[in-house]
């Protein structure tokens, strides 16, 4: 919990993650991992990816974890898996409870009332509640430690027949050492799994998914299949809501262009240099080692009406210069040069805004930097190739549209305007 400048030679998270499994794989006594906590608190128990094996042949719980384990083996072969792992194991030491049915039924005792003794000794059951002194407090029934911590305490038990004589629990129940899982999960009435990873560094959670994919497909047996769950499953499906989002905002910007210059053609002027800003945001974050998370994602839709404002400044300059009857080139010229300040101006003051995310530490330092990374990027490119691409593109979209629309401007005299 030092400060940033004062810890050691490692100071980014996941090279100290990495660092730290590494020593402790090294344990052969237990199987011991690191991971960091999901970005989402209740999605998932662990950050990376999460699926669930499903055994839909309703099989035994031992080959489940056999194939289990040998799932996990595969993945962890794979360049894209740092590690992988699950808390199921059927190695657990346990008793199985054997009731003698017939003598249960021979002394008049129920066997829902003999579970139900049990089940209040040892497993807790839930009585009632109360409100006293202002606090609620509920009442939970069970024997105490000393009571329920052998097998021989049930000689001191005793559950009631239809006579209502007390017959003692250990004359009808047999306990056997078994082994077996302390719990089982189900996932759609199936016997399940859960498996957790994380994806190496260097390698983003859609190429994790995409190799678990791949190693489900060639492995797997016949009746076993894999499904995502927690936030793995809602990257999955929102990763295509993203690009319907991101093109419902160009068809949005577009239909107010349009309506703006009373154009269906010259919109595309401002359109079409969107992409030199989204160029110029993948490729800061891929230097920075950034993924394409929903922070980047966030700030692309940010740029675009950033950058459609800077094109918007040009393109309405240059069509009040044109509809005055100044040449195309002229028009788109003079626009760019008389904009150039306030564009340039209002753009680094954005960018130098985002610095102090750029330079974050903590907890939120991966969401700040991806979003402050990619929007500072993305306007960098956008205004340096824009102020080039734009004239040229309202030159070929006004040319367009008067052809079209059989409408050229009258010339008059610019000289007092």
């Amino acid at each position: 919990m030092k400060p940033h400048a004062e810890r050691g030679e490692i100071k980014d998270m996941n090279a100290i993650l990495a660092h730290m499994n590494g020593e402790l794989s090294k344990i052969t006594a237990a199987n011991v991992f690191l991971f960091t906590m999901p970005t989402v608190p209740g999605f998932s128990n662990v950050d990376g990816f999460e699926v669930i094996l499903q055994d839909r042949t309703a099989g035994e719980l031992g080959k489940l974890g056999e194939t289990a384990y040998g799932f996990i083996g595969e993945l962890m072969k794979r360049k894209e898996i740092a590690f992988a792992f699950t808390t199921f194991n059927t190695g657990n030491p346990q008793y199985s409870v054997e009731i003698d049915e017939q003598k249960a039924k021979q002394l008049g005792v129920s066997i829902s009332d003999l579970l139900s003794t049990m089940q209040v000794y040892y497993g807790s059951t839930f009585a009632s509640d109360f409100n006293r002194f202002g606090k609620y407090y509920r009442v939970i029934m069970q024997a105490d430690v000393p009571f329920r911590a052998e097998p021989s305490s049930l000689n001191n038990i005793f559950v009631k027949n239809n006579l209502n004589e007390m017959v003692p629990v250990n004359a009808l129940v047999t306990l056997k050492k078994v082994y077996g899982p302390e719990t089982v999960t189900r996932n759609n009435l199936f016997n399940a799994v859960t498996i957790n990873g994380q994806p190496k560094p260097g390698y983003s959670t859609g190429d994790a998914i995409r190799a678990v994919n791949e190693v489900a497909a060639q492995y797997l047996p016949r009746g076993y299949t894999h499904e995502w769950v927690g936030m793995t499953k809602e990257e999955i499906d929102a990763g295509g809501q993203s690009t319907v989002i991101f093109l419902l905002c160009l068809i949005f910007v577009y239909f107010l262009l349009a309506a703006q210059y009373e154009s269906y053609i010259l919109p595309f002027s401002v359109i079409l240099t969107i992409p030199t800003g989204i160029f110029g945001a993948f490729a800061f974050i891929n230097l920075a080692g950034i993924e394409n998370n929903i922070y980047v994602q966030v700030g692309l839709i940010m740029l675009i009406g950033l950058l459609a404002k800077n094109a918007i400044l040009i393109v309405e300059y240059a069509v009040q210069r044109r509809r005055n009857g100044m040449g195309l080139l002229n028009a788109a010229l003079q626009a760019a040069q008389l904009r150039l300040r306030p564009i340039i101006m209002t753009s680094l003051a954005f960018i130098a805004g985002l610095i102090p995310l750029m330079r974050a530490t903590g907890a939120s330092a991966k969401g700040n930097q991806s979003i402050s990374i990619g929007a500072a990027g993305g306007m960098l490119s956008g205004v340096v190739l824009g102020l080039f691409i734009i004239p040229v593109l309202y030159i070929i979209f006004q040319y367009l549209q008067e052809k079209v629309s059989g409408k050229k401007p009258v010339p008059v005299n610019l000289q007092n305007v």
